[in-house]
């Protein structure tokens, strides 16, 4: 199976079960507050439907049209536009004759089951796989700046150590990205000396511009020969598997990094290696081709083995369910709160970052491309977090409008008019639409011209 369909698959699977769970947190304190659910449908039924049952007062149903879900209320201004039901005099089931505290309770249950949701997710993530991450504090020799157009933008070289960001301790090699897109100031350690930098407004931008490289900041990758191809230049010059070279033509070396230089400057030429092998120093004459390699594999086997060197050290987290409890929460806010900081981003234009807003290709990239079940549960519960905040922004026709008219009528004590909200809802729909074409439109941009 190819790993579009895979992908594809996944996507869809989460989005399913998304838009029902949200739907349900509508669905059950409407019914519990009696108030009449017309309908409930997985998908959009425009014009028709796929599937669909009456049971009781309610139909049930899966439409065609994949871009979301919706239960529909009676009584209830939506995107049904139902202005004849709205003519009636109001009856005791519908939304309106509700008081407002339980409309609010009815409008924020879905944002509500979605954030639960995901911290529901991260909880049994945490207690059935724990976290394992390379401590920040362990590295040897500070970081590997894979690509120096980003690292110039950042202020940042190869054998800094990331201290914090925004005065926050960096704990996880793999949190140093996130937290450096999200935050203004980066802490380093640089042959000693501590150096604030400010991060550039527009660093998100350059990320963008240069994506293929945008994991840049790795951990230092040691010099040590772990295979030789056949087609080698050197599988005749004398390298064994675990030989670690320590000096080329002159230059001591250590890392790949320190590597890469040497042979860029001695193409096409054949040159003196030192390397340590069981203890002792071999020298070698290796060949550098007109690349600049060695036509070798380099580094260690494994996680565990670097660990073992003294490279750095992995931790590894388990918890048991009652810690994972707490760790599934934190996780959830932490998510949350990233993406909040990420969208004040997005509304900046000297940020640059509205060009990373995707649509529907953007989402189902997220998931991996095998069958990968921690990951899927993970990229799902982030996706609720996203489905929980874009709801409550407070927009006509998503959740977070008809709260905010709710809060008005509870603060004033005066309803907005029924044709007031039928202005607000269509308003609010040109809104979505002109969001939906830019964040696709952004998708297929990338795709031909990225």
């Amino acid at each position: 199976m190819s790993p579009i369909i895979i992908k594809t698959i996944q996507f869809f699977l989460s989005l399913s079960i998304l838009i029902v769970l949200h739907e349900l947190g509508h669905f059950i304190p409407a019914k519990y507050f009696k108030t009449r659910v017309e309908k409930f449908y997985l998908f959009f039924d425009v014009k028709f439907s796929l599937f669909k049952k009456k049971i009781g007062e309610t139909e049930y149903g899966i439409g065609w049209l994949p871009l979301g879900g919706y239960v529909k209320i009676s009584g209830m201004i939506d995107e049904s536009m139902d202005k004849e039901a709205m003519a009636e005099e109001p009856k005791e089931w519908e939304f309106r004759s509700k008081p407002a505290w339980q409309r609010l309770i009815i409008m924020l249950g879905g944002v509500t089951v979605n954030f639960v949701l995901a911290v529901i997710i991260f909880i049994g993530l945490a207690y059935a796989y724990g976290e394992q991450y390379i401590a920040n504090d362990s590295l040897k020799d500070g970081v590997w700046i894979t690509d120096t157009t980003l690292g110039n933008a950042l202020g940042i070289e190869t054998g800094d150590k990331v201290i914090a960001v925004d005065g926050k301790e960096i704990e996880s090699l793999n949190s140093i990205m996130p937290e450096v897109v999200y935050g203004e100031k980066i802490t380093l350690e640089r042959n000693g000396e501590i150096i604030e930098k400010d991060i550039p407004v527009d660093f998100i931008e350059t990320i963008s511009d240069n994506r293929e490289n945008a994991r840049f900041i790795s951990y230092r990758n040691p010099f040590v020969v772990r295979s030789i191809p056949e087609d080698s230049p050197n599988k005749e010059s004398g390298f064994q598997e675990g030989d670690a070279v320590v000096k080329i033509a002159g230059t001591p070396v250590e890392f790949q990094d320190q590597v890469i230089p040497v042979l860029a400057a001695n193409k096409g030429k054949t040159v003196p290696v030192e390397v340590m092998r069981e203890g002792d120093k071999v020298s070698l004459n290796a060949k550098v081709s007109d690349e600049g390699k060695f036509g070798i594999y380099a580094g260690l086997g494994s996680m565990e083995e670097y660990q073992e060197k003294g490279y750095f050290q992995i931790k590894q987290l388990k918890y048991s369910f009652v810690e994972s409890i707490p760790a599934g929460w934190n996780k959830g806010v932490k998510t949350l709160t990233d993406y909040i900081k990420g969208m004040k981003k997005i509304f900046n234009p000297d940020t640059g970052a509205y060009k990373e807003v995707g649509g529907f290709a953007a989402i189902g990239g997220m998931f991996p491309d095998t069958w990968n079940w921690p990951q899927f549960w993970a990229t799902t519960a982030f996706i609720s977090i996203i489905l929980a905040f874009m709801n409550i922004l407070p927009i006509p026709a998503l959740d977070g409008g008809h709260v905010m008219f709710l809060l008005y009528e509870m603060v004033t004590g005066r309803k907005p008019s029924d044709k007031f909200l039928e202005y607000a809802q269509v308003t609010g729909f040109f809104i979505l639409i002109a969001l939906l074409l830019f964040a696709n439109g952004n998708d297929v941009y990338k795709l031909i011209f990225k």
